[in-house]
């Protein structure tokens, strides 16, 4: 161990949160309809995979990009051999204006303030280093994201201070929760060094209000800090209200060429809107010259292929293309919400009212034997290892109350979440026989015994024996 660094043998990953736990239990014993009906349906993953029909039709249509030819030539030695790190010029632009579309083309974006990077973690963790020294200090909005724990402090020594949001005003960002933040950061002895906030939020599903973005430029401006928006959602927008990009208040409130427009950075990425996070794309956008500048130096530890920005830099720029697939992908996310919280409802469980991304942030505090994040993580275990569905509790996403949840619902099949709805319909119903009678102590004698009862009701389910309840 003392021939190793400091950095190995630390525990600030985060890799022991419930969150990464859930990702290890399901990857022991993932289900399959076939191969392992009984196993444990992935709900814990953010990802989105209602388009892909679109997407591999375009392949399909246009061989010259996947090939890596143009006009039908080859340029498979133009791609192979070494690319500064600053990008290909065409991808860059065909980006900016993808990133415009989906805002409504109510901002443009300037590809020289673009710097491309491997994924939203890469550009987020690049702001770290560019922002804030270690020990320095980022406010967050609970409930965040838990891979934030990781992108943002394991490598720059950056520590996260809580903006504590809560329920009883639908997790919105107030002023008081902001400066009871900053003072907090103040007691710990941590210069805050800027605000961070994901906009549509992870794991919340809600887009930020104009009230909250006004006052998240008012805050930052009044503490002469950096504000940092990822928007990496911000296509996956399907309902009322739309989406405002912070670029938008910006240009709204006339701070362009002012001191504040050089404090606010965005993050972006293709890795949700478009559902390609194994391709690693993701940006960063500032009007900060000295911060474009550096994070592009930085970009060089994490690039994007060549052959990857030639073959989205194509298909970005089939603007007939993009128009369809931001429209139907949007369709396509709003009824499989739809699906995801009438199933709920059907097992007696709400949660808290959305219009984008790829989860809903729901409320099973009725179900908890006491109000205790204890009690949260036993329905937790309850739910992976009895239901066999993985699913992130709210202390993971470092939520103040215990008893939410974030529920993923576009990484899977409508068959596989159907199932899924009915495996917590009979769970919600056995704990809530348990709490109304009273039998949690004595309605078996041996609690392996009640854990593998209840274990054989879920998974007597199949998909020809059950159907979805409308």
């Amino acid at each position: 161990m003392k021939l190793l660094s400091k950095k190995v043998t630390c525990n600030s990953h985060g890799q022991d949160s419930s969150y990464f736990l859930g990702w290890q239990e399901y990857e022991k014993n993932p289900y399959d309809e076939v191969r392992n009906p009984r196993g444990i349906i992935q709900m814990g993953l953010a990802e989105n995979q209602l388009c892909f029909d679109l997407l591999e039709s375009w392949l399909a249509q246009n061989p010259d990009a996947v090939e890596l030819k143009k006009n039908g030539e080859s340029i498979f030695k133009e791609l192979a051999l070494f690319q500064d790190y600053h990008g290909l010029r065409a991808f860059k632009n065909a980006l900016v204006e993808f990133m415009s579309e989906i805002r409504g083309n109510k901002v443009k974006f300037d590809s020289d303030n673009l710097v491309l990077t491997a994924g939203a973690t890469s550009a987020n963790e690049t702001l770290m280093f560019c922002l804030a020294d270690p020990g320095d200090a980022f406010l967050l909005p609970t409930p965040y994201y838990p891979g934030f724990d990781r992108d943002l402090k394991w490598r720059t020594g950056v520590e996260i201070v809580p903006i504590q949001c809560k329920s009883s005003n639908g997790f919105r960002i107030t002023g008081s929760a902001l400066e009871e933040a900053y003072q907090e950061a103040g007691r710990r002895n941590l210069k805050v060094k800027g605000v961070l906030v994901t906009n549509p939020s992870n794991p919340l599903g809600i887009t930020l209000s104009l009230l909250e973005l006004n006052l998240l430029v008012n805050f930052i401006a009044a503490k002469g800090i950096h504000l940092i928006n990822d928007e990496i959602y911000s296509g996956l927008v399907f309902k009322s209200p739309g989406f405002m990009s912070i670029m938008e208040v910006l240009m709204n409130k006339k701070y362009m060429n002012t001191q504040v427009w050089n404090q606010i950075h965005i993050v972006y990425s293709l890795s949700k809107d478009l559902g390609i996070p194994g391709f690693r794309v993701g940006a960063i956008y500032s009007n900060n010259e000295m911060v474009v500048s550096a994070a592009t130096k930085m970009s060089s530890f994490g690039l994007v292929s060549s052959q990857t920005q030639y073959l989205l830099s194509a298909m970005l720029s089939d603007k007939v293309f993009t128009k369809n697939y931001v429209s139907e992908n949007r369709k396509r996310l709003k009824h499989r919400q739809q699906m995801l919280i009438r199933g709920l409802r059907n097992a007696g469980i709400g949660c808290l009212e959305s219009n984008a991304g790829l989860f809903c942030w729901v409320d099973m505090r009725h179900l908890l034997s006491s109000n205790t994040f204890e009690a949260e993580m036993e329905i937790w275990k309850k739910i992976i290892y009895e239901v066999g569905l993985n699913i992130s509790p709210g202390s993971s996403c470092h939520c103040a109350e215990p008893g939410w949840f974030r529920v993923c619902f576009a990484n899977m099949s409508e068959e596989t979440l159907n199932l899924a709805m009915q495996r917590i319909k009979i769970f919600a119903k056995s704990i809530s026989n348990t709490i109304i009678n009273g039998r949690d102590s004595n309605q078996y004698s041996n609690k392996n015994l009640r854990r593998k009862s209840l274990a054989n009701w879920v998974f007597g389910l199949s998909f020809h024996d059950h159907k979805y309840e409308r």
